[in-house]
């Protein structure tokens, strides 16, 4: 019968569990990539409430990484490099959510629901990025130019280049353009196998443009089919025009800006930068201070470019996570590892800065800290928000395993905004928003394969949101 369950004749038996990998020949190729089958089987069934909806299987699973029926703690030390996996599988969904999988031996019978063959693709929970700066109003590849040209990170700051730079711009814009330009953005990402993102503020770095930014990732996160939390970063650089007066913008941003996002619900978390040049330890933690007043939970950047006390501050103000720490301590990696708040890397921002300095992401994780990783999409110094990419400089750079940068870009970037219930591994109950690949030859054929779009179609919410065309 057409519309069995039966497992692809041409798909050899899964390898036993711990060979993490399928024989080249099993490979298809992106340009032999078939659409995925979908068959419409008949009247719709009651789901598990006695409601007809739309109730959808999938069949014929390559492998389904990322799985688990429970929600999975934090991975620590060695735990992180361990990523349930089930070859051969089904996965039945009800409305947006996962409701079961298993092997195709035990595949139900398919009369009743809507059927997608998925011809031995992978499947992936979806990416969940925790730090990013999508909203903005113009790249700036002028300064990857002066960059090529020698200058650093804080010599095109004090030309008036970097965050001060997309101040400026983003000052004039209006919000109307801004939002459908950070749509557009949004959009690409949601290809890309991004399944919830974080959003900050900072570059408005006035009263009104900073509200600005804040109203436009709220309208976003009422737009997008994925969750979307946001963050206050006012406390991003220094305006020039309080370049002598830094109690001045400190008072704007507690005093003034706070209480008015606060009574507007514009923000889930505050955050600081915290580095030489921007904004000292005794500044990062009286916004943390101040934040945690109005409710707001701390994602700090700190540990860029120095050492300065900011992990340990956000630790004792009970932050969700520090990002970025390219520059780490004995002393620093010790604490993270005894603490709740995440490690937060983003490895692509010291790429493209070219920057010398690198996350000790292996004795990070040895230490026992939970490590997350994310995009810092930004249009300064990480003009990308594809995370697979993210995955790959992880494992090449950081020496991480590709299980490990899987764990940290889904299951632990769910924990760092925490969607841990919802979202960042496949699970009965959890959202179904997930993504399938070519069939791999191993997992870690996704970081190796850096420069290849392996992703062929992506759910969110339970639905078929976007496929790649088969080539001719």
């Amino acid at each position: 019968m057409a519309q069995r369950c039966a497992a692809v004749a041409q798909r050899a038996r899964p390898k036993p569990a711990g060979l993490q990998g399928r024989a080249n020949s099993e490979r298809r190729s992106i340009a032999a990539a078939a659409p995925l089958k979908r068959v419409a089987a008949g009247p719709k069934r009651n789901n598990i409430n006695g409601n007809k909806n739309e109730m959808q299987l999938l069949t014929n699973i390559g492998c389904i990484w990322q799985q688990a029926q429970e929600l999975p703690a934090l991975r620590r030390g060695a735990e992180l490099a361990k990523l349930p996996y089930l070859r051969d599988a089904y996965m039945l969904l009800d409305g947006d959510r996962i409701v079961e999988f298993g092997p195709m031996s035990d595949c139900p019978a398919t009369a009743g629901y809507t059927v997608y063959d998925t011809q031995g693709r992978d499947i992936f929970p979806s990416f969940c990025d925790s730090h990013s700066h999508l909203v903005f109003a113009a790249p700036r590849q002028e300064e990857f130019v002066y960059r090529i040209q020698g200058l650093s990170y804080h010599e095109i700051a004090a030309k008036g280049g970097g965050i001060l730079n997309s101040a400026k711009r983003l000052q004039a814009m209006p919000e109307e353009q801004l939002l459908a330009e950070a749509k557009k953005r949004l959009l690409a990402l949601l290809r890309l196998g991004t399944g919830a993102l974080e959003i900050k503020s900072g570059y408005g770095l006035t009263y009104e443009a900073e509200l600005k930014m804040l109203r436009v990732i709220k309208a976003l996160k009422a737009w997008a089919p994925i969750p979307i939390k946001a963050t206050f970063l006012g406390a991003h650089a220094l305006p020039p025009e309080y370049k002598e007066n830094r109690a001045a913008y400190m008072d704007l941003l507690i005093e003034q800006l706070l209480p008015k996002i606060a009574e507007e619900g514009l923000a889930d978390y505050i955050d600081v930068f915290c580095e030489k040049g921007f904004f000292s330890l005794e500044e990062a933690q009286r916004i943390m201070e101040a934040g945690k007043a109005y409710g707001l939970p701390a994602k700090i950047h700190c540990n860029q470019f120095n050492s300065m006390g900011a992990i340990e501050a956000a630790i004792a103000a009970g932050a969700r996570s520090v990002d970025h720490l390219e520059v780490l301590n004995a002393e620093e990696m010790k604490a993270l590892g005894q603490a709740d708040t995440l490690a937060c890397l983003l490895p692509t921002a010291p790429f493209f800065l070219n920057d010398e300095h690198r996350t000790p992401a292996r004795k990070l994780i040895e230490s026992g800290a939970a490590v997350v990783l994310a995009s810092d999409y930004n249009p300064g110094t990480t003009p990308s928000g594809r995370m697979a990419f993210v995955c790959s400089l992880a494992c090449i750079q950081l020496r991480m395993l590709p299980e490990e940068a899987i764990n940290a870009a889904s299951l632990h970037g769910a924990y760092a905004m925490d969607l841990e219930q919802e979202l960042g591994c496949i699970r009965p109950g959890a959202k179904a928003n997930f993504f399938l690949t070519e069939a791999l030859p191993s997992l870690a054929y996704l970081p190796y394969s850096f420069g290849s779009d392996l992703i062929e179609a992506v759910f969110l919410n339970g639905k078929l949101h976007w496929e790649k065309q088969a080539l001719d």
